[in-house]
């Protein structure tokens, strides 16, 4: 049975910014904007700043790990979900051929990310930034919807592979957004939606894993303060459950659908940011998103 003082080191302080109830709704749109082409972590940033909470309060370490503690809750669902398919891809008599693409697609989000997190994480990922990031992946997607549909997944080679890998990495810009850097790629390079996005999330399953398993073992190594630990357990479990139960949205990607709907929502969220912006001044350019937005 749980002492009172066990109990309150892991509640919240009163006057603490990410309280329980902020942490959990934060996890619920975690899970299907990581999904969806539309910036999880952009999201994650965006939302307390144009909701005012002032998130601020919270050392930047601080506020890096709790998108840490999300992006672990999305990643364990999304390695659930995606069971069958792993299966599938390792099944395939091919396998070998298609491993190597993978390794391909993984490489320069790799090498980015170790050289340039830090510079990243130091120099970017205020809302006017996150709304450029925003932006131009809106204009990027809208434009390379309109390519032929041509090639399926099975048609994917080398080449196809590294300028998914190189989306990836450009992911790193906030608000850019992973998924929907690498179907701008897969659609630039004449896939079928339901291939392209099929490819986005399979050249993603790595990086998702990987980035995700090494920043949780560095928030384990550094820990967290008194009162930190319930809001980022039930923000992971929220972005847990989230993502589980937004899995038909997988689905829907993968249906001859335009990708028009989702450039216009991130533009729309864009503008609202600069809106904000154009009213309040400087005064709202300190936040900062860490280059988890990677797996975004």
């Amino acid at each position: 049975m749980s002492s009172p003082i066990s109990w309150g080191r892991l509640r919240p302080q009163p006057d603490w910014p990410l309280s329980v109830p902020r942490a959990t709704a934060l996890g619920l749109v975690h899970g299907p904007a990581e999904l969806l082409p539309i910036s999880s972590s952009a999201h994650v940033t965006l939302i307390p700043w144009l909701l005012g909470w002032d998130l601020d309060r919270l050392a930047p370490d601080l506020r890096k790990s709790f998108e840490v503690a999300l992006h672990a809750g999305t990643a364990a669902a999304l390695a659930i979900a995606a069971r069958q398919e792993l299966i599938a891809i390792l099944s395939r008599p091919h396998r070998r051929r298609w491993l190597e693409l993978l390794a391909l697609a993984t490489a320069p989000p790799a090498l980015a990310g170790y050289v340039l997190e830090r510079p990243i994480e130091a120099r970017l990922g205020t809302p006017p930034t996150i709304a450029i990031g925003l932006l131009l992946g809106s204009a990027s997607l809208a434009i390379a919807d309109l390519r032929p549909q041509e090639r399926t997944i099975d048609d994917a080679g080398a080449g196809d592979a590294l300028w998914l890998g190189l989306a990836q990495a450009s992911a790193l810009m906030p608000g850019v957004s992973r998924g929907g850097a690498t179907l701008t790629a897969a659609r630039l390079r004449r896939f079928m939606r339901a291939s392209a996005s099929r490819l986005s999330r399979q050249v993603a399953l790595p990086v998702i894993a990987g980035a995700t398993t090494l920043k949780t073992l560095r928030l384990a190594r550094r820990g967290l303060p008194p009162g930190a630990v319930l809001p980022f357990a039930t923000g992971a479990g929220a972005s847990f459950a989230s993502t589980l139960l937004s899995t038909w949205l997988i689905d829907e990607l993968e249906r001859d659908r335009s990708l028009l709907p989702f450039a216009l929502y991130r533009s729309l969220l864009a503008l609202a940011t600069l809106r904000k912006l154009r009213t309040e001044g400087p005064r709202g350019r300190s936040t900062r998103l860490s280059a988890a937005n990677l797996l975004s």
